[in-house]
């Protein structure tokens, strides 16, 4: 009974609640509980657009800065593609429409032709989250002809880190510059 009462309720999404709840997680050796936290928000993708919009063009939307937590909205544009990329911090994804096709890069030890090599991948969708390792180096597709959003979570302040990302072309490790990477995907603080 108590739970056909509750299913004509809406499970309701807290911004500020969130970002208690992860900030709560930071003390944790495992980011499992931090996956948990993520994997909540992005369990009722409706609750949570009708508090950080409904995705209507790419963009990079601010949710939470701080030197040890930053929390963005990612907009994927159809079809976007990124450039390999690392954040020099661990990280979650947590999918709440469309798709995100990651694909995992290793560096090479001794290097003939290019820098990194493919090592892998995985697709999210809905409701899906993943864990990024500090080192790990990727690149996103959204292949979908629609825009893909999802709740992107960095130990750090992702904004000052001093990362890498690499050509597409030679693969090549240059430093991050924010301008090529989102191209196409303005930043924007909430207000």
């Amino acid at each position: 009974m108590a739970q056909r009462l509750l299913d004509n309720f809406p499970i309701m999404f807290d911004l500020d609640q969130f970002i208690v709840d992860l900030r709560a997680t930071l003390p944790e050796r495992s980011r499992q509980p931090m996956k948990d936290v993520v994997a909540r928000a992005v369990s009722d993708p409706a609750a949570l657009m009708r508090v950080i919009g409904e995705p209507e063009k790419a963009g990079v939307q601010v949710l939470h800065k701080s030197p040890d937590l930053t929390v963005v909205n990612l907009l994927w544009a159809p079809r976007q593609i990124t450039l390999p990329h690392d954040h020099a911090m661990p990280a979650l994804i947590g999918m709440y429409t469309g798709r995100e096709d990651n694909f995992f890069w290793r560096r090479v030890a001794n290097p003939t032709k290019f820098q990194i090599e493919t090592a892998g991948g995985e697709a999210l969708g809905v409701g899906d989250v993943t864990i990024l390792g500090h080192d790990v180096v990727h690149s996103v597709v959204n292949p979908l002809c629609k825009i893909s959003a999802a709740i992107h979570v960095y130990l750090g302040n992702f904004f000052e880190a001093e990362r890498s990302m690499w050509s597409a072309e030679t693969l090549v490790e240059e430093p991050y510059d924010m301008t090529k990477a989102i191209q196409g995907m303005p930043l924007q603080k909430r207000d």
